[in-house]
C-alpha cells in the first residue's frame, strides 16, 4: 500500500521496555535520544498495550494522563550495630526503617487530593541484618513513587527526603535517600486534540460500545518519552477472555498472567485505521 499513502509510516522496535538495568541504558529514552523520530520527522505516534483483564474485543483509552509517571527511589538507613541482647547499645536501623515507611504513607493520604489525581508511595524491597540476635549497621529500602502533575511529583519527591532524613536524625542515625535511584519515567500524556480526532477511528474500528473510557492507571510506560517529543495516543487492548471476571483475572507482572490472543487481530487493525485516517485528513481537521 506504500504508493497509496499520504505520508510515511515509522515503526519502532524498542528493547528494554522495562528498564535498562542498574547503570545501562535503553527503552524509549534513549531512543530518542539516538533519533528515532527524526530521519523522516514523525508528526504523531500510536502505541497500544495489552491487558489481561480487559475483554477481547474491547479498547480502552483516555485523553490526557492515562498512566503516572514513575520514580524509583533507595533509602539507606545507617546506625550502630549491638548485640541483639543489648539493644541499648545500639542506633538500631530497623527500628528507624520501620518508622520511615509508617511515615512516608501519610504523603499520599494527607497531602495529595485523591479526588482529582492518584498518586503512589510504595516500598517494595527492604533488606538489613545477617542474623536473629543481631542489631544490623544498615538497612537499605527501595521503592517507587508515581504522580500525575509536576506539582505532585515535586511534593512527594521532598517529603520523601524530608521524612526519611529527619525521621533518622530524630533516632540518632541517618538516611541517605536517592529519588530516582536508577529511572524516571514521565506522565503518559494522550493529546487530547488528537485523541478527540482519532476516537471516531478506534469507535469504527472495534465498535462504539467496545470502546471504554478509563480511569488513570498508576502503572508506568516508557512510550511516555516519545509523547514528550510529539503529540502520540497510547490505550489497551483487551486480552481476557469472554466468560473472564476482570476482578479475579491474573494481572500482568504475575506467575499466572493468560491472554486470549484474538485479541490481537483487533489491535492490528486499530494501528492500521489509526494511521491511515490520520494521514487521509484527520491530521487536516
Amino acid at each position: 500500500m506504500k504508493k497509496d499513502l499520504h505520508g510515511t509510516v515509522k515503526f519502532i522496535f524498542q528493547p528494554a521496555e522495562e528498564g535498562a538495568p542498574v547503570g545501562e541504558k535503553g527503552g524509549a529514552e534513549e531512543m530518542v535520544k539516538q533519533g528515532v523520530l527524526e530521519n523522516p520527522k514523525v508528526d504523531v505516534i500510536f502505541g497500544l498495550h495489552i491487558n489481561s483483564q480487559t475483554e477481547v474485543g474491547k479498547i480502552v483509552y483516555r485523553p490526557g494522563g492515562i498512566m503516572a509517571g514513575v520514580k524509583d527511589l533507595q533509602i539507606t538507613v545507617k546506625g550502630r550495630s549491638a548485640h541483639g541482647a543489648y539493644p541499648w547499645s545500639s542506633i538500631d536501623p530497623i527500628v528507624v526503617s520501620a518508622q520511615i515507611i509508617s511515615s512516608l504513607q501519610s504523603i499520599v493520604s494527607r497531602n495529595i487530593n485523591v479526588t482529582e489525581n492518584p498518586a503512589v508511595v510504595t516500598i517494595g524491597l527492604i533488606n538489613g541484618g545477617s542474623r536473629f540476635n543481631i542489631i544490623p549497621e544498615s538497612v537499605k529500602m527501595q521503592g517507587t513513587v508515581r504522580y500525575f502533575t509536576d506539582a505532585d511529583e515535586k511534593m512527594i519527591t521532598g517529603n520523601v527526603k524530608r521524612i526519611a532524613t529527619k525521621t533518622a536524625e530524630a533516632y540518632g542515625a541517618t538516611a541517605e535517600v536517592l529519588i530516582p535511584y536508577s529511572n524516571k519515567y514521565p506522565v503518559t500524556f494522550n493529546d487530547v486534540a488528537l485523541t478527540a480526532k482519532m476516537l471516531p477511528t478506534l469507535e469504527g474500528t472495534a465498535g462504539k460500545k467496545n470502546v471504554l473510557l478509563r480511569p488513570p492507571v498508576t502503572g508506568a510506560e516508557d512510550f511516555s518519552f516519545y509523547q514528550e517529543k510529539v503529540p502520540g495516543i497510547f490505550f489497551f487492548l483487551g486480552g481476557m477472555p469472554k466468560d473472564g471476571n476482570s476482578i479475579t483475572a491474573p494481572s500482568h507482572h504475575t506467575p499466572d498472567f493468560f491472554i486470549d490472543e484474538s485479541g490481537f487481530t483487533l489491535g492490528v487493525k486499530a494501528l492500521c485505521n489509526l494511521t491511515l485516517n490520520y494521514m487521509n485528513g484527520a491530521k487536516n481537521k
